[in-house]
């Protein structure tokens, strides 16, 4: 029986690298295609500076690309967006999705949308490229349900890994933000596929750090004081930067003058004068970015309004452009924010006196951890993404004291991750009646020493209605429990219940728990 399990195992394993590779392939076109539409409308803007007649050009293309991604969302919804929600309602069983519809309406409606410089990323719709990929495997071997949501994991992190050339950050970030579960068998094959797609991509685009920010001086303990005010701050503008997601949303709702799926051409219409005026603040962020270290050497308090002014127009039109459901996502514009918010304090400070010019780089960096961790809620995420995106280890330290404080912050603010947050708005149908298929799905549920079932005994706990604890897991070994069973923290539970009820199991086991698996 072990030696069975043993081939399982590893056969699931070479599908994971196989979702890995096909992943790599599609995440490199999608990239290679917003490269190419963005240098092309940056062209058609620098044409408009010399004769205004492209304007006419510009106005029409945007109208065709507002209609056309704007007819995919129409066609099917779940194309807009970023699709991480998506994704996190899948793998708890409370959304089903067709994969091929999603995968070529999303690759197509994002180049053309992230293409045209509006403030969105890549990051989110190609993790949902990635899970479509997964998905399509899993069916294509006729996997059972747990294998076939491991692969639609895998791909997710397959997809984030190969947005950011960041195998370590995409495997971490679906356990911790998307699929909640950091058992052996997931992680090696989340990790696993997403080392196969960066290795796709690198050699689609070379081995570089995707935001390789040159910087020598490591930040002294001394003016550590200067975190906590920062990290305080992007705590403060993280939620803000929710409350105006979700309350822009309410605004859209009341427009009725163009039908929702049109509502692209009002992000498109505004950003036609900023293409035209600051060509360099459009798009994901990543030219800001990479412009930072040159542009923080100048000083004056002209530039830290300027560098304000940026993150202010930054802040409000990408949440106009993302509540306008176009396909998009928010993970690089957020890393934006952040470096203009630790720009901004750090030249501000200099003015002061009180900070020297040449550590403002570093707190470029932490600010995008910082605000990362605020907004998103996986600090473990956000510090190893920043690193693996800077290529350096010299900060980890002061990345992590920002990231923390900022997420305290958020906390102590009645902050949620943002993920889960969306995804709750999107789950309207949680509490509907499912008529029972007869086919067994599992769930393995960590249980963390917080949860209300610790040191409880199996008899004692009211599980939801027709679930089985078959198994536990714990310390390697595998036990058959019985009604005097008493479970630990640490254990992971395996349930098993009829495949039409994972929702409605996981909505319970929540509840059950007393403790917040989505964050």
């Amino acid at each position: 029986m072990k030696d069975e399990g043993n081939k399982t195992n590893i056969k699931l394993l070479l599908q994971a690298l196989v979702v890995g590779i096909f992943t790599g392939i599609v995440v490199g076109l999608f990239r290679f295609g917003i490269e190419k539409t963005s240098g092309f409308w940056l062209h058609l803007f620098q044409l408009a500076h010399s004769n205004p007649l492209w304007f006419i050009v510009i106005i029409i293309g945007f109208i065709a690309v507002a209609v056309i991604a704007g007819y995919f969302v129409k066609q099917y919804p779940h194309v807009g967006g970023s699709g991480i929600p998506e994704v996190k309602l899948q793998l708890q069983g409370k959304l089903s999705l067709q994969w091929f519809p999603i995968l070529w309406r999303k690759l197509i409606g994002g180049i053309l949308v992230i293409g045209t410089g509006l403030f969105l990323g890549p990051e989110g719709p190609s993790l949902q490229l990635g899970s479509t990929i997964g998905q399509g495997v899993g069916q294509g071997f006729k996997q059972n349900k747990l294998n076939s949501r491991i692969l639609l994991a895998t791909g997710a992190a397959s997809g984030l890994s190969a947005a950011f050339g960041a195998p370590l950050s995409g495997a971490l970030f679906v356990l911790e933000e998307v699929f909640h579960n950091f058992s052996p068998l997931v992680w090696m094959n989340a990790l696993a596929g997403a080392i196969a797609s960066n290795f796709v991509v690198s050699n689609l685009f070379g081995i570089h750090p995707a935001l390789g920010i040159l910087y020598n001086h490591s930040f002294p303990i001394v003016l550590y004081w200067h975190l906590i005010i920062l990290g305080i701050l992007l705590g403060v503008l993280g939620h803000l930067y929710k409350v105006g997601l979700f309350s822009l949303k309410k605004v859209y709702a009341r427009i009725t003058f163009l039908p929702r799926w049109l509502h692209g051409l009002i992000p498109l219409a505004i950003l036609i004068p900023i293409a035209y005026f600051w060509p360099l603040i459009t798009g994901p962020g990543n030219r800001l970015i990479l412009a930072m270290p040159h542009i923080i050497t100048q000083s004056g308090w002209g530039l830290v309004g300027l560098l304000a002014f940026y993150y202010v127009m930054r802040i409000v039109f990408s949440i106009v452009a993302y509540d306008s459901g176009l396909p998009s996502g928010i993970f690089l514009p957020i890393l934006t924010m952040g470096a203009l918010i630790g720009a901004t304090y750090g030249l501000f400070m200099v003015q002061l006196g009180l900070l020297p010019q040449r550590l403002v780089v570093n707190l470029v960096i932490f600010s995008m951890a910082g605000y990362f961790a605020a907004i998103i809620r996986a600090p473990f995420t956000a510090i190893i993404l920043i690193t693996e995106m800077v290529g350096s280890l010299l900060h980890l330290m002061p990345l992590a004291v920002v990231a923390f404080i900022a997420l305290l912050v958020d906390e102590l603010l009645g902050g949620k991750p943002i993920y889960g947050l969306l995804a709750a708005a999107m789950d309207k149908h949680s509490d509907r009646k499912v008529n029972y298929t007869g086919q067994a799905d599992k769930m393995v549920l960590p249980v963390y020493e917080s949860s209300r079932l610790v040191d409880k005994k199996v008899s004692e706990i009211k599980w939801p209605e027709d679930t089985r604890v078959s198994t536990i897991r714990r310390d390697g070994d595998e036990i058959i429990p019985n009604g005097q069973t008493v479970i630990r923290g640490g254990d992971m539970l395996i349930l098993e219940f009829d495949s039409s009820q994972r929702g409605a199991v996981y909505s319970k086991m929540k509840q059950l728990q007393g403790v917040e698996l989505d964050g």
